[in-house]
């Protein structure tokens, strides 16, 4: 089979980028320089930002995997995935129907999502109690 007369076309890499992501990138920077000055935590709304698919591929690609990722089931599913920049987490909402409804950046520790409420907290607390007390 001859493939001579195929043409071969070098993809541009930054086809499709708007120019949004590498200042988003910054951004990020930014927020885990006060993350870790201050302790304040914060997210950045992928949605609300003028980012293209080839933007959103790009800053996944430069962010990269980590180590964790938290799978949530209610009301749809939510993934919270850390990046390989511990503090920078990707975060995924979806509705019932599996479309993405919010999709964040949020520099935190932990994902606020994942945080015990006091409220749940003081429920355990109950539960246990329960339990140690039908125990004696």
């Amino acid at each position: 089979m001859n493939l001579g007369g195929i043409p071969i076309l070098a993809a541009d890499p930054d086809a499709g980028l708007s120019g949004n992501a590498l200042p988003l990138l910054r951004e990020i920077a930014e927020r885990l320089k006060r993350l870790l000055a201050t302790g304040e935590a914060g997210a950045l709304d992928l949605h609300s930002l003028p980012l293209t698919p080839a933007d959103r591929a790009w800053l996944k690609a430069r962010l990269g995997e980590g180590e964790i990722r938290v799978i949530l089931d209610s009301d749809g599913e939510s993934t919270l995935d850390e990046t390989a920049c511990p503090g920078v987490w990707w975060v995924t909402h979806r509705n019932l129907h599996g479309a993405v409804s919010v999709e964040l950046i949020e520099v935190a520790f932990v994902p606020e999502l994942v945080k015990a409420h006091p409220e749940d907290v003081q429920n355990g607390l109950a539960h246990l109690e329960l339990l140690m007390g039908d125990l004696r």
